[in-house]
Parts: C-alpha cells; sequence; structure tokens
C-alpha cells in the first residue's frame, strides 16, 4: 500500500494569510492539491491538519481522505509527516510526503515515482527536473522509525543525505516539482503561469 501525507499544517507566515486557503483554479490550493494526488495510484491519502484545522477541513469536505490534526505543528514540518507516519494504514509499504503548497503539480508526476519504485531496490525516490530535486519525496516504510525518531534538525534532507546509496532521482518533464507558494509574488507567479 502506498499512502500519501499531504502536509496542510503551517502557518503561512510569510504569506500573511492561510495560503493553502488562497483561489487557485476555481477552488483552494490545498484543495486543487488533495485532487490531484486522488487522481494519482496512491492508495491512502491522509491530511495533516494543524494552524485553522477547522477551515482547512471544511474547505476538504466531501473528499475521500483522512484527517489528522498535529498538535505540534507550530514545531516545524517534521512533526507533520511524524504525525502522517504513525497515522498512516498498518499495511503501508511507501510514504509519500506532499507539500500542501505546490498548485500545479501533476497527479502523472506522481505515478512516474510509483512506477519508478517498481524498477529499483532502492528505498527513497525523489523526482527531479533537468537534474534538480523537488517534491514530493516517496520513500519506503522501513525507514519509519528513522524518520520517527531521528533527523530533528535536518528534517527529511537528513534521511537523505544518511541514505545516499539508497536515494533513486526520478527525472519527471515537469519543472512544478520545483516550485511551492511561501510568499505572494510565488502565488502571483503559479497563478500567472497557469
Amino acid at each position: 500500500m502506498i499512502s500519501a501525507i499531504i502536509l496542510a499544517a503551517g502557518q503561512s507566515r510569510r504569506m500573511g494569510t492561510n495560503k493553502l486557503l488562497l483561489p487557485f483554479r476555481g477552488e483552494t490550493m490545498i484543495r486543487q492539491i488533495v485532487r490531484t494526488v486522488l487522481k494519482s495510484r496512491v492508495d491512502h491519502v491522509t491530511v495533516i491538519v494543524g494552524h485553522e484545522a477547522d477551515r482547512v477541513i471544511h474547505n476538504l469536505s466531501g473528499l475521500e481522505i483522512q484527517y489528522v490534526c498535529n498538535p505540534h505543528y507550530q514545531e516545524g514540518m517534521l512533526t507533520s509527516i511524524r504525525v502522517g507516519l504513525e497515522a498512516s494504514p498498518p499495511q503501508t509499504e511507501w510514504a509519500l510526503i506532499v507539500l500542501g503548497d505546490q498548485p500545479t503539480l501533476e497527479s502523472e508526476t506522481i505515478d512516474l515515482l510509483l512506477e519508478a519504485k517498481s524498477s529499483t531496490v532502492k528505498g527513497i525516490l525523489v523526482p527531479t527536473h533537468r537534474g534538480v530535486r523537488g517534491h514530493p519525496l516517496l520513500f519506503s516504510f522501513r525507514f519509519k522509525n528513522e524518520v520517527l525518531n531521528q533527523f530533528q534538525e535536518t528534517g527529511l534532507r537528513g534521511l537523505l543525505m544518511a541514505h545516499p546509496d539508497e536515494v533513486q532521482e526520478v527525472e519527471v518533464p515537469s519543472e512544478a516539482i520545483l516550485r511551492d507558494v511561501d510568499r505572494v509574488e510565488d502565488y502571483k507567479r503559479e497563478v500567472e503561469m497557469d
């Protein structure tokens, strides 16, 4: 089973408002990204909420997803990843970590990662575009305990640094893997490029 964990708990400090609820393609950024993940070949989707959790959950009503609230969301992204790993179904074999602020990510890109998993013995798959690494990240659940207990300072970068021989880069055609939305200018760029 492949479980997607979508990170939607952050405070959007640099944006000044909850960026996940900004309009995008006739809905919100977070609803767009969740629907993209649901269209892919993942088996289960968990959305990690925290900041303005009720508003985010309300915005995602009607979608076939699990919600989990991260009580420690103010302590950073790794806490949300850990909450998601703990909440994943017991039959999970792979975790896909998806940023909630990549509204132009395509389900085809996710599926390319999932297909690449079948043809490698490596346990960490990273999408690249023209050789530059991006998101989302797919890793084997055999690394679950390590992520739960280590990498406090480095986050998931620490996992990649600890196991360079386990990393499989997967070249994808879409440069959306390299872009996320942190500031107003990022949001304007994504809307204009769409």
